[in-house]
């Protein structure tokens, strides 16, 4: 249990069975009645923002989360995404559901931070930038640069991504999984 007087950002909480991370909080001593604390919470699962009171000293339950690191292996005909455990070798599979919009960007052999609440996922964290070929895009034509337009290409997961024209099919390319960006060749 922790107090509310103990909020910190980032820190993780249970409230009625479902697990919170603490977005922002505000300490409140009004000039009439008892101090409180003004927090904004995100649910950790569907990722919805809630505001939320807590007396001044209301112990709360704290979640303990495990981080693993694990490797992608491969994807099954069912939908299901195989990995493993780095430390332990022990294999999981997880849904696409699990693992969100990160699925466009994951490639075999990788390495995923797995977030774990009671032995069970709650989130899938893929590296900020990953290393994809291009397998499919127009032909960029000389003196299109001078543009700075984009166009569309296909890289070897099937996510499609915005590049510049000078871009080719078999280029290696450094994409932002965070914003799903291209950043520059590899």
């Amino acid at each position: 249990m922790i107090s509310s007087n103990d909020f910190k950002t980032g820190l993780t909480i249970e409230l009625d069975g479902e697990v919170y991370q603490i977005v922002e909080f505000q300490h409140v001593k009004p000039g009439k009645g008892a101090a409180f604390v003004r927090t904004k919470i995100r649910n950790v699962k569907s990722g919805g923002v809630v505001e939320k009171k807590f007396n001044a000293g209301e112990r709360v339950a704290r979640a303990h989360l495990d981080r693993r690191e694990m490797q992608y292996l491969y994807k099954e005909e069912d939908g299901l995404y195989v990995v493993m455990d780095n430390e332990n070798y022990e294999q999981m599979t997880l849904t696409a559901m699990q693992i969100g919009d990160s699925v466009k960007w994951l490639k075999e052999n990788m390495n995923l931070g797995v977030l774990l609440h009671d032995s069970e996922v709650i989130g899938v964290d893929v590296p900020n930038s990953v290393e994809l070929r291009v397998t499919e895009t127009e032909p960029g034509v000389k003196g299109d640069t001078a543009t700075g337009g984009t166009k569309a290409a296909v890289v070897e997961t099937g996510a499609v991504v915005q590049v510049p024209f000078f871009i080719n099919e078999g280029d290696v390319l450094i994409i932002d999984t965070r914003t799903g960006s291209y950043v520059s060749r590899a």
